[in-house]
């Protein structure tokens, strides 16, 4: 079965919906192929500072950042994810999304992305740095990141896709698209969406 993700590597519900979905996808026991699919919450990030003091800007301060952070602290807690998103440093992710398209083409999809999740939302990683971002695929499997990235490779494709997905009508992430035609929209509970996996397979 075909799912694809659409989903913003600097989106902490992205993060808890990846490990819900690997949740399903074990206990469906299925073959399920995944492909991620950029989505950028802020395309026009320049990237730079501490994202919660951006967040403090836009949310209401410091208080009610600290508030929503705690809330998705325990979610992911949960999961056994890492969290530490006082760390984190503002991305435009455009170029993340070039890597990350690169990996499947390379079939090291889900490493890279898992790689990034976590050294964006848990290390404080800065995922604006060419360097950093081809640091970071390497360990995951994937080289030749910092070649493509001068080269300016990729951009097309995930222009493409964007688009795509607002065609689509995809305004927030994650979102879940199953052999293209049904979808579920945001981090649902690993047993909603192992029920979509079991709806759909009965349907292909």
């Amino acid at each position: 079965m075909n799912v694809e993700i659409f989903a913003d590597v600097v989106c902490p519900w992205c993060y808890l919906g990846r490990a819900r979905f690997r949740t399903a996808a074990e206990v469906f026991g299925g073959d399920a192929v995944v492909t991620w699919r950029p989505f950028q919450l802020d395309p026009g990030a320049t990237g730079g500072g501490l994202t919660s003091e951006l967040m403090a800007d836009r949310f209401g301060g410091p208080a009610k950042v600290a508030e929503m952070h705690e809330q998705m602290r325990g979610l992911l807690a949960a999961e056994n994810l890492p969290y530490e998103p006082e760390k984190a440093i503002s991305a435009n992710t455009r170029d993340a999304h070039r890597v990350i398209a690169l990996a499947g083409e390379a079939g090291v999809q889900d490493a890279v992305v898992d790689r990034l999740f976590r050294a964006y939302h848990a290390e404080g990683r800065d995922l604006n740095d060419h360097g950093t971002l081809a640091e970071l695929a390497a360990e995951a499997g994937l080289d030749g990141v910092a070649a493509m990235l001068a080269a300016g490779d990729g951009g097309t494709a995930v222009t493409e896709q964007i688009e795509r997905a607002r065609a689509m009508g995809v305004s927030g992430v994650p979102f879940f698209v199953f052999e293209g035609t049904w979808a579920v929209s945001g981090a649902q509970s690993a047993e909603v969406l192992e029920q979509a996996l079991r709806e759909v397979a009965a349907q292909v």
